[in-house]
């Protein structure tokens, strides 16, 4: 749990002082004031910031939003001198991005527009540049296998708590770090998840200084915690308790445009030793026409959300009221003595809330099915035992809406059957690399039992890999992908076919090469 000496290493936006400059958005209030003047626009986008010239476009994003949708380099734009370039002037870009690390207590951020997928290949190819071997929780994002094809990385695995019930895999603990960095002395790096999904929270500062301990820094994919250490009532951030590389899908908690996201720097040695390679791998990943409405919108979210602490107070209030409800009803159930029932956990999301399903005369996945057809309220995630919901930090909800629509769920006279909902792990073959460029072959599903998958397939919302390149595809996981992709907001990323009647598998040739 958060303690005192955590809470008083918050940013000032959670304490009775707030630093006058987080009130400012240089790189926002750059784009409106670079949008205020007269100008004849002969350059790219296209639409050149004119509704009449691509009305539809403008029915969607608005005639502001096509305003301010300027180049990269000119949005940075001396307004004074009107240069593009001054060697000696910290850009709005550059500025909007030092507010950011100081509120999030980092040595430095990066602003990209890849979302937190493009943060954990950026992540990963840091890590080639340590090594080819590093210790890796398995539970991680499909991004970060796509980032080990990429760099050809050998990933030593640690197995997180699973709560095969709720369907929901949950963090680790230092001991399996300990023990994975023993095992594999010439790891470079561990790289781990926290929040999970379901908002269980690891000991970051344990397992950083375990790491640092093996001379390796930490990086955490904190994708679902852009939120943390902003309020006395949250959870601390990663960076703060250690962590020398953090990717923050920012869009996810803190409210600023889907595929906007930011990357922290720590302050140990490993995160010094690392700033230059970050820097480097930043760039060779960001677009050069970066979206400046996705770059603005996290410069706006930073000031939002360091500037109106009670904004986050309304909404934690109301995620307070909804589990209160929840851990009330005889017919629903609150699982957050299930988040934070392993080892692993040492906090949880209080914007995550878990209804268990399980009892309740319907299953997760047919909740959120009557929840959108006749409440049109979408939640987060289903599984077969839950319902999973997501909370903005600034976004209270409205509690009554919701308690309604969920009392009026219908209820089957006996309690309808609930499969497997998280499958073991596949056996490994092959190298991820080796297999993801072998030759392969399209089989149907009962062929590709037994034999080696070339893709990466994960159900989707979270995005986990179920199986890996280079993996055995097991009876178990081939029957839950069918599963996810037969349920009514069934996804499974890297899937052949949606519908999961085929699988991609490494051929018999190259097999027998491996």
């Amino acid at each position: 749990m958060r303690t005192d000496s955590q809470l008083s290493e918050l940013p000032s936006g959670t304490v009775a002082h707030i630093d006058p400059r987080q009130h400012e958005a240089p790189y926002a209030d750059a784009l409106r004031a670079l949008a205020a003047q007269d100008w004849q626009r002969l350059h790219v986008p296209a639409h050149q910031g004119s509704g009449a010239h691509a009305p539809g476009l403008a029915d969607i994003v608005g005639e502001s939003g096509m305003s301010i949708d300027f180049p990269m380099l000119f949005s940075g734009i001396d307004q004074q001198s009107w240069r593009m370039i001054d060697h000696d002037r910290r850009t709005p870009i550059a500025a909007a991005q030092k507010l950011a690390a100081e509120a999030w207590g980092a040595s430095r951020s990066w602003f990209i527009t890849n979302g937190a997928s493009g943060g954990n290949h950026i992540a990963t190819t840091v890590v080639r540049g340590l090594g080819r071997e590093f210790v890796l929780q398995r539970s991680v994002h499909s991004s970060v296998i796509d980032g080990i094809i990429h760099a050809e990385l050998r990933p030593h695995f640690v197995h997180p708590r699973v709560d095969a019930g709720l369907g929901s895999s949950h963090g680790v603990t230092v001991a399996q770090v300990e023990s994975a960095l023993r095992q594999h002395p010439d790891s470079s790096a561990v790289y781990l998840v926290s929040p999970s999904y379901f908002g269980a929270v690891a000991d970051i500062a344990a397992i950083a200084e375990a790491a640092h301990s093996h001379d390796v820094p930490l990086i955490v994919d904190e994708a679902w915690g852009s939120h943390f250490g902003m309020h006395p009532d949250l959870p601390v951030n990663a960076v703060r308790l250690g962590a020398d590389l953090v990717i923050s899908s920012t869009h996810k908690g803190a409210g600023s445009l889907a595929q906007s996201a930011m990357i922290h720097l720590g302050h140990s040695r490993h995160a010094r030793r690392i700033d230059g390679l970050v820097d480097r791998v930043v760039k060779s990943y960001q677009s050069t026409s970066s979206s400046s409405l996705l770059l603005a919108s996290l410069d706006e979210a930073r000031r939002h959300l360091v500037t109106r602490p009670e904004a986050i107070g309304a909404a934690l209030d109301t995620a307070a009221e909804l589990r209160s409800r929840v851990k009330s009803d005889t017919r629903f159930r609150d699982a957050t003595p299930d988040i934070l029932g392993g080892h692993d956990a040492i906090d949880h999301d209080p914007f995550k809330v878990v209804i268990d399903t399980r009892g309740a005369g319907i299953t997760g996945a047919e909740a959120q099915y009557r929840l959108i057809r006749d409440h049109r309220i979408y939640c987060e995630l289903a599984t077969p035992s839950a319902l999973l919901l997501l909370i903005g930090a600034t976004s209270p909800v409205d509690v009554e809406r919701f308690w309604s629509a969920l009392q009026a769920l219908p209820r089957s006279e006996s309690e309808p059957e609930r499969p497997i909902v998280v499958p073991g792990s596949c056996v490994k073959r092959m190298e991820i690399s080796q297999a993801h460029f072998a030759d392969s072959q399209v089989v149907d599903s009962a062929e590709a039992i037994g034999q080696v998958s070339a893709d990466a397939l994960a159900a989707y919302p979270p995005g986990v890999p179920n199986v890996l390149p280079g993996e055995v595809l097991s009876a178990e996981v081939v029957s839950f992908l069918r599963m996810t992709a037969a349920a009514p907001s069934g996804y499974v990323r890297g899937a052949q076919d949606s519908r999961m009647d085929t699988f991609r598998v490494v051929s018999d040739r190259s097999r027998a090469r491996a």
